[in-house]
C-alpha cells in the first residue's frame, strides 16, 4: 500500500516547491511519510523511526551547519516554507525537523573540537535540546564541569545523537553562575518517558536525566553567545540574534498544521451552506494572512538589518499569524463536516486542532510578551 498524499491546502504560492529544493531542503517525500505516519505517531507519543530518517534525507538536520563541517548554511524563508509543508500532513514531524535544524545553528556557536566531534562523519547528526532558562548548576570539576538533573520537553530526544542542555556554570570565575549550553551524547542521557500532552503528542518532547555526566570544556558555551555574530563574515544564518529566528522555528508547523486542516475540512464536508462559505471564506483569508505574516518574518530574518524595532516586529509578526492559525482552524472545526460523532477515528480537523493550540503555548508563541517587546521598541524609537 503506497503512502497517502499530504493534503493540498490550497491558497499557499505554487513556487514555494521550487523554493524548497533551492534552499537545500527536499521535503517532499519526508511530507509524503510523515503524513502516512501521523496518526500513530499521535498514538504512540513519538515520531515513527522511518520518518525521522525522511527528516534527515531531506536535509533539515544540516540546514544550518557551517559549510565548513559540510552543511548548508541554508535560509530561513526555505525552512519555513519545507517545514510548513510536512507540518500539513503532521506537525509534530515538522516540529521535531525545524528544532533539529535550530539545534544544528545553535551548536555551530561551540568551539571547534566540539564541532568536529559533531559534524566530521557527517553534517547529519540529529541533535535535542533542553535551553530553556536553567535552574541547575553545573559543578566545575577539572578539565570542565560535572552534570546532573532533569531537563523537560527535549523534542526528539529518542531519536538525538547528541542534547544540549542548558545549566548555570559553576566554579568561583569570571562565568560562575552564567547560562551555559553543555553538549553531551545522548548515550549518556535517558529520556524519561513524561511526554503526555493534549496535541503535539508525536514530538515525543520528553525529560532527559543525566546523573553526574563529565562534560569537557570544549563541549560547553555560554548562552549569551547566541546574541552576537558567530564570526566576522559568517553566513547570514549565524549572524542573525536568537531572539530574531526563535519563534520561526515553532510557528511553521503551526502553519503547516493549519493548512492541512483546511484541506482535510474541504475534503470530508457533506455539503455547501452558508455556514459552510462563511467558514471557508473567513478561514481562508485568515490562514493566507498568517502565511504572508510569516513569510515576511522569515524573508525580514534572511535579509533585515538587524536593529531592536525589526526584531520586535518580527516576533510580533510570527506570534499573530500562529494566532491567525489557531482562530481559522477552530472556526472550521465547529462547522459541520467530516466523520461523524459515532465514528471511531478522529475527525483529522480536531487532531490538528489539539496540535495547534498545544504548539500556540510555547513560551516563543505567546502573544503578551511579544506585544510588550514590540511596545518597548517602538516607544524606545
Amino acid at each position: 500500500m503506497s503512502a497517502p498524499a499530504v493534503p493540498v491546502a490550497g491558497d499557499h504560492d505554487a513556487e514555494q516547491d521550487a523554493a524548497h529544493t533551492a534552499g537545500g531542503l527536499s521535503p517532499r517525500r519526508a511530507a509524503r511519510i510523515a503524513a502516512w505516519h501521523a496518526e500513530e505517531a499521535d498514538r504512540a507519543r513519538r515520531l515513527n523511526p522511518d520518518v525521522v530518517d525522511e527528516l534527515t534525507r531531506a536535509g533539515f538536520n544540516r540546514h544550518f551547519v557551517p559549510a565548513r563541517h559540510g552543511g548548508t548554511e541554508g535560509t530561513f524563508t526555505s525552512l519555513v516554507d519545507a517545514a510548513a509543508h510536512v507540518g500539513e500532513g503532521c506537525a509534530s514531524a515538522a516540529w521535531v525537523a525545524t528544532l533539529f535544524a535550530a539545534h544544528g545553528r545553535i551548536a555551530s556557536y561551540l568551539p571547534g573540537r566540539a564541532r568536529s566531534e559533531l559534524w566530521d562523519a557527517t553534517p547529519d547528526t540529529g541533535i535535542a535540546a533542553g535551553i530553556a532558562p536553567p535552574r541547575l548548576d553545573a559543578a566545575a570539576v577539572p578539565g570542565g564541569w560535572r552534570l546532573t538533573g532533569e531537563w523537560p520537553n527535549v523534542s526528539g530526544a529518542d531519536f538525538a545523537d547528541w542534547v544540549l542542555l542548558a545549566a548555570r556554570s559553576g566554579g568561583g570565575g569570571p562565568g560562575d553562575g552564567l547560562p551555559t549550553l553543555f553538549l553531551v551524547p545522548a548515550e549518556d542521557c535517558a529520556v524519561l518517558d513524561t511526554w503526555r500532552p493534549a496535541g503535539m503528542r508525536g514530538t515525543g518532547s520528553n525529560t532527559v536525566r543525566v546523573e553526574g555526566v563529565f562534560v569537557p570544556g570544549h563541549r560547553a558555551v555560554p548562552r549569551d553567545r547566541l546574541l552576537l555574530p558567530l564570526d566576522p563574515g559568517a553566513a547570514r544564518c549565524h549572524s542573525v540574534p536568537y531572539p530574531f529566528v526563535a519563534a520561526l522555528m515553532f510557528a511553521a508547523p503551526v502553519l503547516g498544521a493549519a493548512r492541512g486542516a483546511r484541506a482535510e475540512w474541504i475534503r470530508t464536508v457533506k455539503e455547501s451552506t452558508s455556514a459552510f462559505d462563511s467558514a471557508l471564506a473567513r478561514s481562508s483569508a485568515e490562514l493566507r494572512a498568517a502565511e504572508l505574516l510569516l513569510r515576511a518574518a522569515a524573508e525580514r530574518a534572511d535579509t533585515a538589518p538587524v536593529a531592536p524595532l525589526t526584531v520586535a516586529e518580527t516576533v510580533r509578526d510570527v506570534v499573530a499569524a500562529v494566532e491567525l492559525c489557531g482562530t481559522a482552524v477552530d472556526r472550521l472545526a465547529h462547522v459541520d463536516g467530516g466523520p461523524s460523532p459515532s465514528e471511531s477515528r478522529e475527525n483529522p480537523v480536531r487532531r490538528r486542532l489539539r496540535d495547534i493550540r498545544t504548539a500556540s503555548t510555547h513560551a516563543m508563541l505567546r502573544f503578551e510578551p511579544s506585544a510588550r517587546s514590540y511596545a518597548q521598541a517602538v516607544l524606545g524609537a
